[in-house]
């Protein structure tokens, strides 16, 4: 049966071949010792009638992987695997293609880890060291803790030139395989062989032959105490074994230190791993080659005892052809982008680090606009600042914003609670928050800025604020981030309308996922009679109100939105402020009826720190003449109406700050933009434009909460932790339910998808 097996799929591989010849690119004598054996064991398991059709598998040696690169590039050779950072580039900057992945026990994708021996090293403390690195623009080895140590500011990159140039001057000396053009102190650690002769020059080369080549090779060069910090993937730690493996720990990115097998909590970030690539042209013979050598050799193939494609123990040598603790090897279609093969996350920290070469981008902060009231304010901010280039984008909405941030499309957003929830699941990291105190000093010296209106405090308190900032100040000396409140709010005229008592109301809901508008009304009974308890927020309101106005929804939630008009035009419930009924000010209009007098809603679900001057502007605006805040109240959550001045004592719950995010590798930019941003606009006392107002574009909270007085370093710090605990549950348990495309788009990571 066996024998039928291989004949049958020989000449299903024979067929699609028509006998062209397979030439695997090798990087040193075990590697090309591993490829004859394949060779050798691909004909004896083949019917000697059908060699000639098969053509064998022959091996070509080379001096490194981009040699390799080099050379399929030119068709003196047809396929390699490569570490994913070398993927890209062979993708982007070479035109070939990937056509399969290593795909481990665990996934798809690897940890960068840093190992060392000595208790005193943290990775706050790496300048001056001497590192050993996997390879140049390797996943592991450079792209991710180079990514880690940009995003923390413990590294710093002019741009003026080559990052490869600052991390020179950043470690003492270094082994960085495949540097050798790019800085000389970058290859001083490595131990290859050096000729003048290309193909015997092994020194700093991506090749075996470099003794510190790979993480296997990182992991040598801090063995033999060459090195102080090895930066290599967490497969290799297999390696350290027994009472070794007490002489090492990791370096965790909270500046403490782990145990080797503490990888998964302990580590700089997650990327890719390794994958095969060819020329477009041999993509098909490549494909059917990679099935029939695993289907026979791979960790469950049927002639497997005649030769292990992911071993090379006998070889004197570790992963060689592809990694040892490969699983499988998944064949990809061909059309799978580059971005889908390694990730939008990854491709966008190699875009960030340099790797397709220095462009406009690079000078530039793209801000993400949802609606032309944004687009406007952000391009008068951008007339206004001496700082680098600010160019406003437009999104449809907050998701999208979190969408094109993760495409690479834009660059930063001020983001609310629950949207600062789903763009940190989605990978982005905070930059800044928004101070809503009573003071804020931008800088020392600099006059402090009185706020108008009160504030609650958090429950979760921080630390260091950063540098920037006074901390003499009460409001930030207790290391508080002042929140807001979400209220409910409904005419005082409508005396019949309370808590408990809103069962078939027209609602007024601000948009999707706002904290006040949809997260946070749905934990109070709303209805006596309609009191099941829902964990899907949408459900409750489908089930609660008649109808509303929820931008960003649809359905009965969508019946009472009005859409925009003139340069706003847009379709009735927009997730932006295009659509009348839109946020804070939104809602408060959807209760108070449109001008023409008509009633829209009977309840609004809003913030509390713009109400009483979103309801001033009502007149300004030309929306509604004569209201004042007298005119409203407050419901409350035991069933009881208030004044709108009790807000402390009377509101459905404390919403979090908003918080700027963006990209890993783009905090330092974006951080020094705002902060360049902000103190160029402090110094101009007279500018007409004003960062943290809205009432001229006809609007609230345009960029950012008009509450806002200054923003407070906060890129040391988890979303998590900005959240606050309670808020970050709650969150969690409403999205385990609750369908989100956002979070589906996120969710499709490369290392769970094959």
């Amino acid at each position: 049966m066996r024998g039928f097996y291989t004949i049958l799929l020989f000449y299903t591989f024979a067929c699609c071949t028509k006998g062209k010849k397979t030439r695997w690119c090798t990087v040193s004598d075990p590697e090309q010792k591993k490829c004859a054996e394949l060779a050798k064991a691909l004909v004896a398991v083949l019917p000697p009638a059908a060699v000639a059709a098969f053509a064998r598998l022959s091996c070509i040696r080379a001096s490194s992987t981009t040699d390799c690169i080099e050379r399929i590039r030119a068709n003196r050779a047809d396929i390699v695997t490569l570490d994913a950072g070398e993927v890209y580039s062979a993708v982007r900057q070479f035109g070939l293609v990937a056509v399969a992945k290593e795909i481990y026990s665990d996934g798809g994708c690897i940890l960068s880890v840093a190992v060392v021996r000595n208790s005193s090293i943290d990775v706050r403390s790496l300048q001056g060291l001497r590192s050993c690195h996997s390879g140049v623009r390797w996943t592991a080895g450079w792209s991710l803790p180079l990514g880690f140590l940009l995003s923390r500011n413990y590294l710093s990159w002019s741009k003026e030139h080559p990052l490869s140039q600052d991390v020179s001057t950043f470690f003492n000396a270094s082994c960085v395989p495949g540097a050798t053009a790019m800085a000389p102190r970058l290859c001083a650690l490595c131990q290859g062989q050096k000729s003048y002769i290309r193909q015997k020059n092994y020194h700093c080369e991506t090749s075996h032959s470099e003794p510190f080549y790979n993480s296997q090779g990182a992991l040598r060069c801090l063995r033999s105490g060459t090195g102080d910090v090895a930066f290599v993937d967490h497969l290799a730690l297999e390696s350290i074994e027994g009472s070794e493996s007490d002489e090492f720990r990791l370096l965790c990115a909270d500046g403490t230190q782990a145990p080797l097998s503490q990888y998964r909590s302990c580590n700089l970030g997650r990327g890719p791993g390794g994958g095969v690539v060819t020329r477009v042209n041999f993509r098909k013979v490549a494909r059917k080659f990679i099935t029939t050598a695993q289907t026979l050799f791979g960790q469950r193939g049927r002639e497997r005892h005649r030769f292990q494609l992911f071993n090379s123990s006998t070889f004197g040598e570790n992963d060689l052809l592809f990694k040892d603790v490969t699983d499988k090897l998944s064949v990809l279609s061909d059309d799978m982008d580059v971005s889908q093969v390694l990730g939008l996350d990854y491709v966008a920290l190699l875009k960030g680090l340099g790797h397709e070469g220095s462009s406009l981008e690079d000078s530039v902060v793209r801000w993400c606009c949802i609606s032309h009231a944004e687009q406007k304010k952000c391009e008068e901010w951008a007339l206004s600042i001496k700082s680098d280039p600010l160019v406003c984008v437009g999104a449809a909405s907050m998701r999208e914003c979190i969408e094109k941030i993760k495409r690479d499309e834009v660059d930063a957003a001020s983001l609310d609670a629950t949207h600062s929830f789903i763009a940190g699941k989605c990978g982005l990291v905070p930059v800044v928050t928004e101070y809503y105190g009573r003071k804020c000093a931008l800088a020392e010296g600099s006059a402090p800025l009185e706020a108008d209106s009160k504030s609650i405090k958090m429950t979760h308190t921080h630390r260091d604020f950063g540098s920037v900032y006074v901390e003499e100040l009460p409001c930030l000396f207790s290391s508080v981030l002042p929140s807001v409140v979400g209220v409910a709010v409904a005419k005082r005229s409508s005396r019949s309308i309370f808590m408990g008592n809103l069962g078939g109301r027209r609602s007024c809901q601000g948009h999707m996922y706002s904290p006040a508008g949809w997260m946070l009304p749905y934990t109070h009974t709303l209805s006596l009679e309609h009191n099941s308890s829902f964990c899907d927020p949408d459900q409750a309101y489908n089930q609660v109100f008649w109808k509303g106005c929820l931008p960003g929804s649809q359905g009965n939630l969508c019946k009472v939105c009005m859409g925009g008009t003139g340069e706003a035009a847009t379709k009735r419930c927009a997730d932006n402020h295009n659509e009348r009924f839109y946020g804070n000010m939104g809602a408060l209009r959807c209760l108070v009826g449109d001008p023409s007098g008509k009633s829209h809603g009977d309840v609004a679900f809003l913030e509390q720190h713009n109400l009483q001057d979103n309801i001033h502007s009502l007149s300004s605006t030309g929306w509604a003449e004569g209201w004042t805040p007298s005119d409203f109240e407050l419901l409350c959550g035991d069933g009881r109406r208030a004044p709108l001045s009790e807000w402390e004592s009377c509101h459905l719950g404390v919403i979090p700050p908003n918080i700027i995010m963006t990209r890993p590798v783009l905090t330092a930019r974006v951080y020094d933009f705002l902060m360049k941003s902000q103190e160029t606009l402090a110094a101009k006392s007279d500018s007409e434009f004003k960062l943290f107002e809205s009432q001229q574009y006809g609007q609230s909270d345009l960029l950012f909460k008009d509450a806002t007085q200054c923003f407070v370093h906060t890129s040391h710090m988890d979303y998590r932790s900005i959240l606050g605990e309670e808020f970050y549950t709650r969150a969690d348990a409403v999205f385990n339910c609750t369908h989100s495309d956002i979070l589906e788009f996120c969710g499709q990571d490369v290392c769970s998808i094959f």
